[in-house]
């Protein structure tokens, strides 16, 4: 016989269950919602209590009219909790606040030292959140859940990075944890590279379920989308492809320790190194990299076509694993435009199997600069508004 401890989760499930037939805003009547799930109008009744006790959905006004008494129709209160972003890389930190809708409300961007350990850029990224909630009207305690992406391989079970090369300290490190500590509400962690991918992905016709989406920054990874779901591999490496070897690296060490990585080769760090070897000075980053091709640096062109070229290499073995429909290149080096994609495209099409790449679209990502919080803030929604988010939030209500 159910407890009164087992009354809540099973209500809070069902709820759920009817929740995500408010979840895009559209407002519902209890005939709509009992014909879409087939309960009972005095069991969807039950379920909406719920759903409105956790202050999730409200009565709207209805013009709507039959002759008869109008239908009380429910929608999302979409502002009724909010959402914290964070994408981080090696050298920036972004931070937005968004809806129930996924809208943004208030973003920010700040530099950032990823290299000076998890307490730093995390307090970091805690200030930055105190700020957008102040510049929208809320607090911490308005939040549901927390959605952030790392520049490195992260175990998705734990939230904790592993071996990162460019994050010294942060192997290991409890990052939902150190959140926890400050807001209590469940915290997503991801590498950075599957988020811009989820957020990417969000952006492309519903017809493509298998897509490649590929950062070129200081660092270079993958993030793999098959049959519609991300993948992320046993460990969280899945789509690594920064540390594959390649041709033109023989020689050429990387910081992982092997040799002839892709990411020692053709990141933007590797592209600046080369470039200050031929006598160019101040040049440090991807950013000078793309400075210098935009004003037209032949040098820096031909750099950067040939770091497209090696990337092409492991992309062209990936098409011929992966099959993917659309390659979107992201990151800093992707600035550079069609000189990098030009790159690709010459290998690519030289080495991938023609069926795997007659109709494939290789192309610059539609939002780049936005994909990572975009696919964070979806990661920590789909969480958030879950069965499982749900009866979390019975625990947790909203401040008024």
């Amino acid at each position: 016989m159910p407890t009164a401890n087992d009354t809540l989760p099973r209500r809070g499930i069902a709820a759920s269950d009817i929740f995500q037939l408010l979840r895009g805003g559209e407002p519902k009547s209890r005939s709509e919602l009992a014909s879409s799930t087939g309960m009972a109008r005095s069991t969807i009744a039950d379920r909406l209590e719920v759903l409105t006790d956790l202050g999730l959905i409200a009565p709207i006004a209805d013009g709507r009219s039959t002759g008869g008494r109008p239908a009380v129709r429910v929608a999302l209160v979409p502002d009724s909790r909010l959402i914290l972003a964070a994408d981080l890389g090696a050298r920036h930190a972004r931070v937005a606040v968004a809806n129930l809708l996924n809208e943004p409300l208030a973003s920010s961007e700040a530099s950032i030292r990823i290299s000076g350990g998890p307490e730093e850029t995390l307090q970091t990224v805690l200030s930055m959140a105190d700020e957008l909630l102040a510049e929208v009207g809320r607090s911490r305690e308005d939040l549901m859940a927390v959605g952030l992406g790392l520049p490195g391989p992260v175990h998705f079970e734990t939230g904790r990075p592993s071996r990162p090369p460019i994050m010294p300290g942060w192997d290991n490190y409890d990052v939902p944890g150190w959140f926890r500590r400050h807001i209590s509400v469940p915290v997503l962690v991801d590498n950075d590279v599957n988020i811009m991918a989820r957020g990417e992905y969000s952006q492309l016709d519903d017809h493509i379920e298998h897509f490649l989406f590929v950062k070129v920054a200081t660092g270079i990874g993958a993030g793999i989308i098959s049959g519609g779901t991300l993948q992320r591999g046993a460990q969280g490496i899945a789509g690594d492809i920064g540390h594959i070897r390649v041709t033109s690296g023989d020689g050429i060490f990387c910081h992982c320790g092997n040799e002839g990585c892709l990411e020692a080769v053709a990141s933007g760090a590797a592209v600046a190194r080369q470039l200050q070897s031929s006598g160019y000075e101040g040049v440090e980053s991807s950013r000078d990299v793309v400075r210098l091709v935009d004003s037209g640096d032949l040098t820096a062109i031909q750099a950067v076509r040939q770091a497209g070229r090696a990337l092409g290499e492991v992309l062209s073995a990936s098409i011929n694993f992966l099959n993917p429909q659309v390659i979107s290149a992201g990151g800093m080096m992707a600035a550079a435009g069609e000189h990098l994609l030009a790159g690709v495209r010459e290998v690519v099409y030289q080495r991938g199997m023609p069926l795997a790449t007659q109709n494939l679209d290789i192309s610059p990502a539609r939002i780049s600069r936005e994909a990572g919080l975009l696919g964070a803030s979806l990661l920590a929604l789909d969480h958030a508004l879950s069965p499982e988010g749900l009866n979390a939030l019975t625990a947790h209500p909203a401040s008024g």
